[in-house]
């Protein structure tokens, strides 16, 4: 199989899944190394924008997903439109997920000032975060970090695209974070 073939069966192989794929599995299913994949990666991230698809990037997982600015027009096609929005409260919580992963409630709740149970049960619903594993502390706190649908809906490819939060800010979540 040549180069071009690959990455023509990685993009029918992220097509077919419909779910993040974890790159090692793939470099294995495509019998190259982590650095050929990645080589491939970044041929098929250019070859989808031209299709109005995107390439998220969540941890090691990879997925394609219909690029951010063409997600109204396929909502209307698919008949979903269901305009919910976030409170305000979710999106604050939803924000510190994404900035402080992996994060406690606990921490959520410092950062907040308020109790955070509810905004956290209301992203989890929306599918915006998950339980990413637990703190090696007393009560072995749920550690939260956000989803792929979360990249996905914000038309991010990977958490490095966040827009940089100022040192003041990023300071002040620092010290009201309780130390791991």
């Amino acid at each position: 199989m040549t180069a071009p073939d690959r990455v023509a069966l990685l993009g029918a192989l992220l097509f077919v899944s419909g779910e993040p794929v974890a790159g090692e599995r793939l470099a294995a299913v495509l019998d190259v190394s982590l650095e050929e994949l990645e080589g491939m990666v970044a041929e098929l991230a250019q070859r989808v924008a031209a299709l109005g698809l995107v390439l998220l990037r969540h941890d090691d997982r990879l997925q394609l997903a219909t690029a951010p600015e063409l997600g109204p027009f396929i909502a209307e096609f698919l008949g979903n439109t269901d305009r919910s929005r976030l409170s305000a409260a979710a999106l604050e919580t939803l924000a510190i997920v994404a900035y402080l992963q992996p994060v406690t409630r606990a921490e959520i709740d410092a950062v907040r000032g308020v109790d955070s149970s509810a905004a956290l049960q209301t992203l989890l619903a929306h599918g915006l975060i998950e339980p990413v594993g637990r703190r090696a502390s007393p009560g072995q706190p749920v550690e939260y970090g956000t989803t792929t649908l979360f990249l996905e809906r914000f038309g991010l490819p990977d958490l490095d695209a966040l827009p940089p939060l100022p040192e003041e800010l990023r300071a002040l979540l620092a010290s009201r974070r309780e130390p791991s």
